[in-house]
């Protein structure tokens, strides 16, 4: 197994509903998403690909059209935030996205990683995601961290 890694970057504010620091204020962050995936490399001299776990293409294009597409440049909203916000926002032509959850470092990786998982080719693994919010300050998934509960 070898692991190989993709680094991606983009620009984002969110805004923390009942949070009870600074950070409740509409805020934004320089993220910084890594995204390490894990596979056996081919064996075959056929192959163009012969050596390689994945190109890195593939997870380019992938977490591109699924995360960073539609964060970048948004405004990302918890889903109950006040309606007369939301229309504002709409009546301004502003990018939002609405979660279904409190959109923290945390909480953003875990649905980078449903979404991740459910589009990786099959024998290929989501081994690891490192979300930085600031240079100093990120959240991690890992694959063995995971259980089935």
């Amino acid at each position: 197994m070898i692991r190989i890694t993709k680094i991606f970057r983009f620009e984002s504010a969110h805004l923390l509903l009942g949070y009870n620091g600074p950070c409740k204020n509409i805020h934004g962050h320089s993220y910084e998403l890594h995204v390490t995936v894990k596979g056996v490399p081919i064996n075959n001299d056929s192959d163009p690909n012969n050596g390689m776990v994945l190109e890195f293409s593939i997870i380019k294009d992938l977490v591109n059209e699924e995360i960073i597409n539609n964060l970048d440049h948004a405004l990302i909203l918890p889903a109950r935030v006040d309606k007369s916000l939301i229309e504002t926002l709409k009546g301004l032509e502003q990018k939002v996205v609405f979660t279904n959850y409190q959109p923290t470092c945390e909480n953003l990786l875990t649905d980078f990683a449903r979404v991740l998982n459910e589009k990786l080719p099959n024998n290929i693994q989501l081994q690891n995601l490192r979300l930085y919010e600031t240079a100093s300050s990120y959240a991690e998934w890992c694959l063995e961290d995971q259980t089935n509960t």
